[in-house]
């Protein structure tokens, strides 16, 4: 099973949000990082045929996706950034009434809602209205509604925006659950989301693929640019000055900063790099 993005152009006026870009998506969880402009939304309505391309394909094992038409759409999942609830529904309801619209029908629907309620610690809740549930709530709602049709490819878009640490967690843990013989895409600008379950991360920037790679072979790339250097909390401002900083730990003594760069100081440690080092020594230091 395969994605595969080939050549595909897309500008709105003078802006180019996508710069005939080429990837291959496969089985597994793929994190696609990049700052804001970077082209991930368009790449996600391109892939959800949502919007028209320019130029360039899109292959679903080898056929163009825009030649199945429905047949891909079935086969897609889609969790959107701009997530709207129908507030007077129950989950229930709602879910029921989304597989009307994918045209699921039959005595499957409601052992698969069913079980989808429960899977997404949503059964107790099901018959109150999605206006009363909580920000993580409705969140696990929609993606209830994405995985109706037990789709193969899974497009999330920014799914733990404003979500509290716990429900971050808990749907990471969720889609790393879910994502066994699917390909799920997944864009955010959470990097510990995509560090904690991703298999590949998807670096972009200014409508170009920069990386694509497992991510401790990213963080393994960048290692000898990463840096602690002790110090104090007046010293803390220079630094930050001179290097891009992406972490500041508090020891009884003072403070340890991770600095990330090409020049760094002859009075810096070695420390631990992470996915926070890699985004800001591509996308910042670059």
């Amino acid at each position: 099973m395969k994605l595969e993005v080939r050549n595909v152009s897309k500008t709105y006026g003078k802006v180019k949000a996508l710069d005939n870009i080429s990837v291959c998506f496969k089985q597994g969880i793929y994190g696609i990082l990049g700052p804001n402009g970077a082209g991930k939304s368009t790449l996600i309505n391109i892939l959800t045929d949502n919007i028209v391309r320019d130029s360039g394909e899109v292959l679903f094992n080898d056929a163009e996706i825009l030649k199945m038409g429905k047949e891909y759409r079935k086969l897609v999942g889609y969790m959107p950034q701009q997530q709207v609830c129908y507030n007077q529904l129950s989950a229930y309801d709602f879910l029921y009434y989304m597989a009307m619209l994918k045209g699921l029908s039959g005595r499957d629907v409601k052992e698969r809602i069913d079980g989808l309620l429960m899977d997404l610690n949503l059964y107790e809740a099901r018959h109150r209205k999605l206006g009363t549930y909580s920000g993580g709530m409705k969140r696990r709602a929609i993606l209830a509604q994405a995985l109706l049709g037990d789709p193969l490819i899974l497009i999330l878009d920014e799914p733990t925006a404003g979500l509290d640490p716990k429900e971050r967690i808990a749907f990471r843990n969720i889609i790393s659950k879910i994502a066994l013989n699917k390909i799920v895409l997944l864009a955010t600008h959470i990097v510990s989301d995509i560090e904690c379950i991703a298999d590949y991360v998807l670096s972009m920037n200014k409508g170009k693929v920069i990386k694509c790679q497992p991510p401790h072979e990213l963080i393994e790339e960048i290692e000898e640019h990463v840096a602690g250097i002790p110090c104090t909390r007046e010293e803390l401002e220079y630094y930050q000055q001179i290097y891009k900083v992406s972490n500041v730990l508090h020891k009884k003594d003072g403070m340890i900063i991770h600095i990330v760069g090409n020049d760094l100081p002859e009075t810096s440690v070695k420390v631990d790099a992470n996915l926070d080092d890699v985004y800001l020594y591509y996308f910042e230091c670059n």
